[in-house]
């Protein structure tokens, strides 16, 4: 439980980060509380839980095509669906093309493996 508590507020603050760098240049909030934040990362949570691996199998040899730059589309898309669910639930954003989407991705991934390294479990395995 504390595990997806603590990914969640990872995605919030990720999420807080890209749509902060990039308000007025195209991205658009529907709002700036903190509540709906964490709902938008929620659902970005979900979306990347459900989506993320069927797209991933499916884009498998695009990915292995490009060299793994693939995965940047598919996370660009993953974001920009993830906005377009939540503006459908007033706490998303308005994106207004493909460059502000990839930026937007580039952002959450940045700050998110940033924030895991940073607030990684130090748990070590005991079996020798």
């Amino acid at each position: 439980m504390k595990n997806a508590l603590v990914r969640l507020a990872i995605n919030a603050v990720a999420l807080y980060a890209a749509i902060a760098l990039l308000n007025g240049k195209g991205i658009i909030p529907q709002s700036e509380n903190w509540v709906s934040l964490i709902w938008l990362a929620l659902i970005f949570g979900l979306v990347n839980a459900i989506l993320k691996p069927i797209l991933t199998v499916v884009g498998c040899p695009f990915i292995i095509l490009t060299l793994g730059l693939g995965t940047l589309l598919i996370n660009t898309l993953l974001f920009y669906l993830a906005g377009l669910i939540g503006t459908r639930f007033g706490v998303g954003f308005t994106v207004d093309g493909f460059w502000p989407a990839f930026l937007g991705s580039l952002i959450v991934s940045v700050v998110g493996v940033t924030l895991n390294i940073f607030l990684k479990d130090d748990r070590r395995d005991d079996r020798r």
